[in-house]
């Protein structure tokens, strides 16, 4: 991380600025490289066929996985990289995964400069490999790492680190529907001899996805506030396509560290315009967050950007969509 620019401020401002440092330090012991980095982001693979007989595939983080295992169903093996609990930011590859994934008949990647590894391990794959990768954000219009920001110039600091992209497509329903469509055409063009079930999984996953888009669209649309206050910026999409205005302390990166005088701002933002609630995310730390909270005597609220399951969720069965219903629940809550 950089180091911290100091200013003088108020009270306020050394309060805010005493939390900045306790969330580094946070930060600092937040990734977590432990336990097998292949194990299955749920704990479960398909089943009904040998194994012998499924199509192999890796997935980079996931809702990927879930992607991949909803219409892959029997017919696919699916093995994702990134461990429950770890955030995807923070995670890189080793040589076994470069093993599990050089093994594979698939290997898909989300893109959009989220996994900053991948051209490495790609090029690391052994030799003899047959595996095919796909992009699964193609086809996504993207947004600019600054867009729908209060401070521009911060967010182009920290968007350098996605090649001036927000990678964050998968929050949002619209876009997630574009990457299951993505995967199917993926498993089709590896394994076309299962084709009718991969199209039928498919549409079954397709129609959960439109009522919860149609849910979002309905419910987001009748809310009195469009400012939603984040801990990183990873709800663009999110905000684009439903309406709203993200504010965020931290940039692309979670992980990125906020100005003071950024801070300031946002506090004062959130007196303005009559913000209810400060949102923060379950895989990094909350003080900066709860700090800034306090400051603006607001309250705090979990919205997750649906990077992976942390081990508590994945214990209670949690998936990617239950996840997007339970964060449109917390958005009509705080924007009422």
């Amino acid at each position: 991380m950089n180091r911290l620019k100091l200013l003088t401020r108020p009270m306020a401002l050394s309060f805010l600025l005493s939390a900045m440092l306790l969330f580094a330090a946070a930060c600092g012991n937040n990734t977590n490289h432990s336990g097998s980095s292949n194990q299955p982001a749920n704990g479960s693979t398909g089943t009904g066929q040998a194994e012998g007989k499924q199509v192999s595939v890796v997935t980079s983080f996931y809702p990927l996985y879930f992607l991949a295992s909803e219409i892959g169903g029997d017919h696919v093996k699916a093995v994702n990289l990134v461990a429950s609990g770890v955030e995807p930011h923070d995670w890189t590859p080793k040589s076994r995964d470069l093993d599990t994934a050089s093994k594979a008949q698939l290997f898909l990647y989300h893109g959009a400069g989220l996994e900053g590894w991948v051209d490495g391990f790609l090029k690391g794959l052994s030799k003899d490999s047959k595996v095919v990768t796909k992009e699964i954000s193609k086809g996504i219009p993207l947004i600019e790492g600054n867009e729908d920001e209060h401070e521009e110039e911060h967010a182009d600091e920290e968007s350098h680190e996605h090649g001036g992209l927000d990678p964050h497509t998968w929050v949002s329903p619209k876009s997630a529907l574009t990457l299951a469509e993505n995967v199917k055409n993926s498993l089709i063009e590896a394994d076309s001899a299962n084709q009718a079930d991969y199209e039928k999984n498919y549409e079954a996953l397709k129609g959960k996805l439109e009522a919860i888009d149609a849910d979002y669209t309905a419910k987001l649309a009748q809310t009195s506030n469009k400012n939603i206050v984040t801990s990183h910026q990873a709800f663009g999409y999110l905000a684009r396509d439903y309406g709203l205005k993200q504010i965020s302390i931290m940039g692309l990166s979670p992980d990125a560290e906020p100005r003071a005088q950024d801070l300031l701002k946002i506090a004062k933002f959130v007196k303005a315009n009559d913000v209810k609630y400060i949102f923060f995310e379950e895989l990094v730390s909350d003080q900066l967050a709860k700090t800034l909270a306090g400051e603006a005597d607001v309250e705090t609220m979990v919205l997750n950007p649906l990077e992976g399951l942390t081990p508590d969720q994945e214990k209670a069965g949690d998936t990617y969509l239950t996840l997007m219903e339970r964060n449109l629940q917390n958005l009509v809550q705080a924007l009422q």
